[in-house]
């Protein structure tokens, strides 16, 4: 069941050149009764994007050799290599995936999983529950051994330590700010300059900031930029493309930033999966 791109605006965000766009998003190919999961993979050599769509099964998305970008509502999640999102059933959500990444999608049926996750959540992707799913979608198990694999899916199923949420303004006084740093998180317009832009005070946008995500504009613009990295880093860009690409004067202010943030630098992430990195650090 698709929803409409008004939803949630999608086309907001910078597209790579050769994405491919996709309608809808992954389905699965039935109801996998008695059981509950079904579970499905592809891979991608470019860029991919699916408009605003929604499932009527819980989704258990991740990828490998890549990152997953999706805006639920008001909010942007970025999903680096070794981490998944839990989509709830029913939940309208788009996304991309770098180019490629190798997609994997887990469906659960909602009145046979024993799991409550109350909105999207960041999933940790062990090896052991990623092992566990890609058994499930295999087609030569007998229903006996598909049960036990379900089984021990929901008891190593749980919500990762970090969450890579990134919260939307939805505040008409400045979301014309927001919605150019998504497409553009190079943007380097000051405060000021974007209080005579549009016509209002550096104290209105900074309240506004403030109100409706937490941050102060600077905060935001800059969390903005570290979830756009994390997308460069795993598409293979090195610390200082990334720097120069995300508007950074110097190298060295990038690799602070990156690490106020993610507690861990951009060479320790361009050198290995995020997920494979101590948290929180020592």
């Amino acid at each position: 069941m698709a929803a409409g791109a008004d939803d949630l605006g999608l086309g907001a965000w910078r597209r790579d050149r050769g994405t491919v766009l996709h309608r809808g998003g992954v389905l699965p190919v039935a109801d996998p009764s008695p059981l509950t999961i079904v579970a499905e993979s592809q891979s991608h050599d470019v860029a991919a994007e699916w408009s605003p769509h929604r499932h009527p099964m819980h989704e258990l998305v991740w990828v490998r050799g890549g990152t997953l970008t999706s805006r639920i509502g008001h909010q942007i999640f970025t999903v680096p290599d070794g981490f998944g999102m839990w989509l709830p059933a029913g939940v309208v959500h788009g996304g991309r995936v770098t180019a490629a990444a190798q997609l994997h999608s887990a469906f659960f049926v909602p009145e046979r999983t024993p799991v409550d996750f109350s909105g999207p959540t960041s999933i940790a992707i062990t090896p052991l529950l990623e092992s566990l799913l890609l058994r499930r979608a295999r087609t030569d198990l007998d229903e006996g051994a598909q049960a036990r694999t379900e089984a021990v899916v929901f008891d190593v199923l749980e919500a990762a330590d970090r969450q890579f949420a990134l919260d939307l303004p939805g505040d008409q006084r400045i979301d014309a700010i927001a919605e150019a740093l998504l497409r553009d998180p190079s943007d380097d317009r000051s405060l000021a300059e974007w209080a005579a832009q549009l016509g209002t005070s550096d104290r209105t946008i900074t309240r506004a900031f403030r109100e409706t995500t937490g941050l102060s504009f600077a905060q935001w613009r800059q969390a903005r930029r570290i979830h756009e990295a994390l997308a460069l880093l795993s598409a293979g860009a090195d610390v200082q493309e990334v720097s120069e690409l995300l508007g950074y004067a110097q190298p060295s202010t990038f690799i602070a930033a990156f690490r106020r943030v993610m507690k861990v630098t951009p060479g320790a992430v361009a050198r290995a999966p995020l997920s494979e990195i101590p948290y929180p650090p020592s």
